[in-house]
């Protein structure tokens, strides 16, 4: 465990949460400021602070797990759909641990996530393709 890390004591069964789910390797909980009811986040029970370039192991169980709560979360609330959503780095937030949030949605339900689009240029990605495609 990291010391002073929320997510660490919460893996380690030291503060109590809204547990949904968990594993070995895996934890669900309700977030406690949730966006919607069954808002929930997915925390590798390894302090880790960044999931999609961590190793295997650490990964792939926490990936795992976003799809079960999701199947739990719509058994439960039968919602019209699901924003599920992970960030990194500095624009984290306040918790250096990894944490995926699974967020049940309703049609009109007022959560805005947008991204701001702009057109794909064709030489641009053909570039950027090769390149990614070449990494070992």
């Amino acid at each position: 465990m990291e010391g002073g890390c929320p997510f660490c004591a919460i893996a380690a069964g030291e503060r109590a949460v809204a547990e949904l789910y968990r594993t070995e390797d895996a934890v669900s909980f309700l977030d406690e400021n949730p966006a919607a009811t069954g808002h929930a986040l997915v925390v590798p029970t390894t302090h880790c602070e960044e999931l999609l370039t961590a190793a295997d192991a650490i990964r792939d169980p926490v990936l795992d797990a976003v799809g079960e709560v999701a199947d739990r979360l719509d058994a439960v609330l039968d919602p019209d759909g699901f924003s599920t959503f992970y960030t990194s780095g500095p624009l984290v937030g306040t918790v250096d641990h990894a944490h995926v949030h699974v967020v049940p949605r309703e049609t009109d339900d007022g959560i805005g996530l947008s991204l701001d689009r702009r057109e794909l240029d064709d030489e641009h990605a053909a570039a950027l393709a090769e390149r990614v495609r070449r990494v070992d």
